[in-house]
């Protein structure tokens, strides 16, 4: 009974060294680090530009008509920023 204890000790440390980032980052994630006006407007900028591509990725070979009504509109709201 208690070589199953250790075993299960044993198991339980191995899987956890090797998910330590992972668990890190569930219960301990990282805080925003903007630390300038600069730096917010770069991530934000950032931010839109992800979308903005995938926006366009989506529209694919075929189109704005890939598009949904309300991509469209996102579309256009973040291309006049």
């Amino acid at each position: 009974m208690t070589e199953f204890i250790i075993l299960a000790v044993i198991l339980i440390a191995v899987l956890w060294f090797f998910n330590r980032e992972k668990i890190k980052q569930r219960f301990f994630p990282e805080k925003e680090k903007n630390f300038t006006i600069d730096d917010k407007f770069n991530s934000d900028k950032r931010e839109r530009e992800k979308e903005i591509d995938r926006l366009l990725s989506k529209m694919g070979k075929n189109g704005i008509n890939d598009l949904s009504a309300k991509d469209r509109k996102r579309l256009d709201e973040l291309s006049k920023k």
